[in-house]
């Protein structure tokens, strides 16, 4: 019946950086970008390599997510990667602060999370 997942939309407090950080920092590809006059908010299509996308909002007045203490609905949003090890490297060398890398206990797979600039957990997942 669900075949994958096409795209996951987040809504960003500052449009300008949130799209610096995941197309210039995170290398997502641009697919489309709209600016929506009647709303004065923006929408970015971003497209990582196996065609899923996400969906970068701008809201005027948008209330801040709740993450600590963790609040009921979508915990994170986790990115498979081939090498956890060079991509953590990568983002610290630009200023991201990245938790260290654990072991997934029920999976033996190695994991870590930072935050997008709104404070949206992101995961690695190294497969």
């Amino acid at each position: 019946m669900l075949k994958a997942i096409h795209h996951v939309a987040i809504i960003c407090s500052n449009y300008t950086r949130s799209k610096a950080f995941y197309s210039q920092l995170l290398q997502l590809e641009i697919v489309c970008e709209t600016y929506r006059e009647d709303r004065d908010s923006y929408k970015l299509d971003l497209k990582l390599p196996d065609n899923s996308q996400i969906e970068l909002f701008s809201f005027n007045g948008a209330p801040q997510r709740p993450s600590y203490p963790e609040a009921q609905g979508l915990r994170h949003l986790a990115f498979a990667v081939d090498d956890i090890t060079a991509i953590v490297r990568y983002l610290e060398a630009n200023g991201v602060v990245v938790e260290p890398i654990r072991i997934d206990e029920l999976t033996n797979k190695t994991f870590t999370f930072f935050n997008d600039p709104d404070g949206l957990p992101l995961e690695l997942y190294q497969i």
